[in-house]
């Protein structure tokens, strides 16, 4: 187990190290023995096509909150509405009514493709993913059968005692000081899913070898 970090340490260069070779490939391998879809891109450019390419027509599409996928160029491309899938978020931000609103969020966790990211990824295959309100968790457990996840390979930690570090003692506050930034009350962590396996439906993971995201 790792020592407590004294609150005057930084660990963001130790968690945006880039992974070498045989860590990628061992990460690949695990999370495929685990039942996941998983596949490795050079760059974000390359991420963005693979997404596109793995939604169809007409698709219901979701989003959870990701910095990966605003990085990527997914979320300015959804919002543009220059596509031709149906983007329920859109949908959901546009009704006013506070009820009416949570209920069509709850609807969109059955999405017909549901994107987002995750905090850490072990070599031995494991995902880790943090929230405060846990919206797009719900959709990550037990979701709408296709889930596309990407995940800059900073990301991938050595073993889950590290995976969970790294999103508590990194992840979480520079989404903290993120939102800080922009005016909001800041973050915390209330709520952690950790991906075992998947044997029910279609979970795409998508490592790019870029840092992105928290």
């Amino acid at each position: 187990m790792r020592p407590p970090l004294q609150a005057s340490q930084s660990v963001t260069a130790e968690w945006e190290n880039i992974p070498d070779t045989h860590a990628l490939e061992r990460t690949i391998d695990a999370l495929s023995a685990r039942g996941f879809n998983a596949e490795f891109v050079p760059d974000r450019a390359a991420a963005l096509e693979k997404v596109r390419s793995l939604l169809p027509e007409g698709a219901r599409v979701m989003t959870a909150g990701s910095k990966t996928l605003e990085e990527i160029g997914f979320t300015p491309l959804l919002t543009s509405g220059d596509h031709g899938w149906v983007n329920l978020k859109s949908k959901i931000i546009a009704e006013k009514d506070k009820e009416k609103q949570l209920a069509l969020r709850r609807e969109a966790t059955f999405a017909d493709y549901f994107l987002g990211s995750v905090h850490a990824v072990t070599t031995s295959g494991q995902l880790v993913a943090g929230s405060a309100s846990g919206s797009q968790l719900a959709a990550y457990a037990f979701g709408g059968k296709n889930l596309i996840l990407v995940v800059g390979v900073q990301k991938i930690t050595e073993d889950l005692d590290q995976a969970l570090a790294r999103l508590r003692e990194h992840s979480v506050p520079l989404e903290d000081k993120r939102m800080k930034s922009l005016g909001a009350p800041g973050t915390y962590l209330s709520k952690i899913f950790i991906f075992e396996r998947e044997a029910q439906r279609n979970v795409h993971v998508i490592l790019v070898n870029e840092k992105l995201g928290f």
